[in-house]
């Protein structure tokens, strides 16, 4: 079985053609805000186009911007193609892909970036493998107040120990590549998981307000 996945959610452009778990064509890069231009053709150079049985894509919390074209594309592709269509979030991924460093039995704490002086954060088990609380978007100083732990994981990690002024900070970044570690979750629906209210509106949100 082959399943594409998007990842989008964050400053990074992740994409994989997985095969039987496997990555087969993968493309990572931090593009920042440059995701609606350079996300088809990275899904194009995968290996038949990126053509699967499925697909999965990251739901956020992270950028608003970036949920919604990668949930886009998602949908899009999924249309045309007549494939199932799947959701995950952006701290599970980062979570799984800590444990492989994480030592002790600490919890995970996940953090990603949120706009506006705060960051979105997730408490998981050492294993990664299952939140503790919700997802929550937390001012940075509060937050810096708030978590104790001496590691920090995500892509606003280094934003909170810097901060907090202790700890360390491991940047992860979603890598679509990594969705085998998570693959044993249970699907989110392929809707945006902002984490807060969205900055920005589509055009039937601005026509109702």
């Amino acid at each position: 079985m082959r399943l594409l996945v998007i990842d989008t959610a964050t400053q990074a452009l992740s994409v994989a053609l997985l095969e039987n778990g496997a990555p087969i064509g993968r493309h990572h890069e931090i593009v920042g805000r440059g995701h609606a231009e350079a996300l088809l053709p990275a899904i194009a150079a995968l290996p038949d186009g990126g053509r699967a049985d499925a697909i999965a894509v990251d739901v956020g919390p992270g950028s608003f911007t970036g949920v919604r074209i990668g949930i886009a594309a998602a949908r899009a592709l999924a249309l045309a193609w007549q494939l199932p269509l799947s959701g995950y979030s952006a701290p599970s991924m980062i979570a799984a892909s800590a444990a492989r460093q994480h030592r002790g039995d600490d919890p995970i704490i996940v953090t990603i970036t949120g706009g506006h002086g705060e960051l979105f954060w997730q408490a998981f088990t050492s294993d990664g493998m299952a939140a503790t609380g919700p997802i929550q978007s937390t001012p940075i100083p509060i937050l810096a107040n708030q978590i104790t732990a001496p590691v920090i994981y995500g892509t606003g990690a280094e934003a909170l120990v810097t901060a907090r002024g202790a700890g360390a900070a491991q940047t992860i970044y979603p890598d679509a590549a990594d969705y085998p570690l998570i693959a044993a979750l249970p699907p989110l629906p392929s809707t945006p998981l902002y984490g807060r209210g969205a900055d920005a509106k589509t055009m039937a949100e601005r026509a109702t307000s």
